[in-house]
């Protein structure tokens, strides 16, 4: 699969005891139970090399280097995804949506809007760093 490759909806479905063959126990615990990573600890949070950040539980490509900025909120913070790459579900009070991948249902993180962010979306979406992996420009996939 290549970066830009976005497979259908829901095309990689596995149970639970597959998901913790595959991942991490920290993995598992944010991708499949939506947990959540420690506050600044992310590995991503400060990363701002030229790349790709794909669903680390299934591959699928979501968001290009170039759409992340740093929002000082702790987490990796991106203004767009790569089209058609996540799922935003609205959350009970409004406040924000609760993104996943369109691909394997990966819980990602959270979109924030209209936080004030001179950004072309208004949108802050709030990744945990476990959920993604990154490969730079310059890396064959």
């Amino acid at each position: 699969m290549t970066a830009a490759a976005v497979p259908a909806t829901g095309s990689f479905q596995k149970q639970d005891e597959e998901w913790r063959a595959v991942l991490s126990p920290e993995q598992f615990r944010v991708l499949r139970l939506k947990g959540t990573d420690k506050r600044g600890k992310g590995e991503f949070t400060k990363k701002f090399e030229e790349g790709t950040y794909s669903c680390a539980g299934c591959g699928t490509a979501l968001y290009k280097s170039t759409t992340k900025f740093d929002s000082g909120c702790g987490w990796p913070a991106f203004f767009d995804a790569i089209p058609g790459a996540i799922k935003q579900t609205p959350e009970a009070g409004g406040r924000r949506m609760e993104i996943t991948c369109a691909v394997c249902d990966g819980h990602l993180g959270h979109v924030f809007k209209g936080e004030g962010y001179s950004t072309p979306t208004d949108q802050r979406h709030c990744v945990n760093s476990v959920s993604l992996k990154f490969s730079s420009a310059g890396s064959s996939q």
